[in-house]
């Protein structure tokens, strides 16, 4: 029972499920636009969450939005189940697969078997399309791979009924319902829109003002927490922004990539150039990434390490809220 889907490898694997899905269904769409029109780019201090001991932060959107926007702005209707019995998940995912229509599930990444293993950490908002299935597996197509791959129906049950935050409880999507054709334009300016409004938006703990709040904790950690826990709390910024936001810099290049196929789309030129402009800045996020990751790896960090990145990352949110204002303003 295999359908014909083609498999292709994105950054991100919620955006190249739904970008893998649309193109299955006949209408062409790249993971950039998806990410842009369901308004993906975020950023969020999350106190109250812990995530490998410490607290969550996240550059996206809450697991599922970006397909929950995407569909709604460009009209397509989509389904989605959650269960408590993994039998009836299974009955349903094997009701799809006989009609022919491959379907996204929502995964824990601690119990893929073919995920490398330093990849294989406790996080259950993991996205992948299952398209098939013969005598011993279920046919996987995980947008993060190069080449499809295959779980077994224990193991592909373990990932869909995941323990803890996040926790998947078997959920499975797909499209239903599609218009004759998508309306990009006004499904762009609508995702422009509602980036700028949660970057810019005064909360203290999103958009540049998380930057900024996180940016303060960074020198309080050592004095606070101790160097070893105040390095475990470093690691986690840079694993939520360079391995769980893949794409690098926090999904910041995949932003700039969907502005340069929006500045065509729209016929608007300003686009193209904050298309560079947030590249640039995806660069900045790369590089204290990069100056984080060296001082938790050193376990005797000076306070003074803490502080260069705290200010690095003040710059960045001082370059987000110039850059954010500027989008805002150039779709109008």
């Amino acid at each position: 029972m295999t359908i014909d889907f083609t498999h292709k490898q994105t950054a991100h694997c919620e955006n190249g499920v739904i970008s893998n899905l649309m193109n299955h269904n006949g209408f062409p769409v790249s993971e950039p636009l998806v990410f842009g029109i369901g308004s993906g780019l975020l950023y969020c201090y999350i106190p109250f969450l812990k995530i490998n001991h410490a607290p969550a932060i996240t550059y996206r959107v809450m697991p599922g939005m970006i397909f929950k926007k995407f569909a709604k702005r460009v009209g397509v209707k989509i389904k989605k189940e959650k269960f408590k019995n993994p039998k009836e998940a299974k009955a349903r995912l094997d009701e799809n697969l006989k009609n022919n229509n491959p379907v996204g599930l929502q995964v824990g990444v601690y119990n893929l078997t073919y995920f490398p293993d330093e990849y294989r950490f406790h996080f259950n908002a993991h996205n992948l399309v299952v398209y098939g299935k013969d005598d011993t597996s279920y046919l996987i197509s995980d947008p993060v791979m190069e080449e499809v791959t295959s779980l077994t129906d224990k193991e592909l049950e373990k990932v869909r009924f995941a323990k803890g935050a996040f926790a998947p409880k078997g959920h499975i999507y797909y499209p239903i319902d599609f218009p004759e054709e998508l309306d990009l334009k006004n499904a762009i300016i609508k995702g422009i829109n509602h980036t700028c409004k949660d970057m810019l938006a005064p909360i203290p703990i999103l958009g540049v003002r998380g930057i900024k709040l996180v940016a303060n904790l960074i020198r309080k950690w050592p004095k606070k927490h101790g160097v070893k826990k105040a390095n475990h709390y470093l690691g986690q910024i840079v694993r939520m922004q360079e391995e769980i936001g893949t794409g690098g810099g926090g999904f910041r290049y995949i932003f700039a990539a969907f502005l340069q196929e929006s500045s065509e789309i729209l016929a608007n030129e300003k686009l193209k150039v904050l298309s560079k402009e947030m590249t640039e800045i995806g660069d900045l996020w790369r590089d204290f990434a990069l100056n984080a990751s060296r001082i938790y790896k050193n376990r005797k960090a000076l306070q003074d390490s803490y502080e260069s990145v705290a200010a690095q990352l003040d710059h960045i949110a001082d370059r987000e809220k110039v850059f954010f204002t500027k989008l805002k303003k150039a779709i109008k």
